[in-house]
């Protein structure tokens, strides 16, 4: 079965950095690709960022653009999400986020870790 385990949330003041990992395991990981979502409460998750089995090919919410980085490790099956220059504004759960096929829709989903950006 496949599984996704993200980790690496926590509470930061604003300005701040954290590194958020996702490890996939029952996945053919090198040729799936991956993004990260996140959640506020009393909101709908969003899209933050993705990247294909295509090198360097990533993409990016406005709203993150230039802070946040994803990146993957294929030898590793692990997905990355750097985020720099934390903001109040990005207080969610993040998920991260896989599937098989470049047009299809997600379908395998971490549990979440909790990232609070405090002022």
């Amino acid at each position: 079965q496949v599984r996704l385990v993200d980790s690496g949330g926590g509470l930061v003041q604003a300005g701040g950095s954290l590194r958020l990992s996702c490890a996939a395991s029952g996945l053919t990981f090198s040729t799936s690709p991956m993004g990260w979502f996140r959640q506020a409460p009393g909101k709908e998750r969003e899209f933050v960022a993705s990247i294909s089995w295509m090198p360097g090919n990533t993409n990016y919410a406005d709203s993150v653009k230039g802070r946040f980085t994803i990146s993957r490790d294929n030898a590793k099956n692990t997905v990355y999400l750097q985020m720099n220059s934390l903001k109040p504004e990005d207080t969610a759960v993040y998920y991260c986020a896989g599937k098989r096929y470049y047009g299809g829709a997600y379908e395998y989903w971490g549990q979440g870790t909790q990232v609070t950006v405090s002022s």
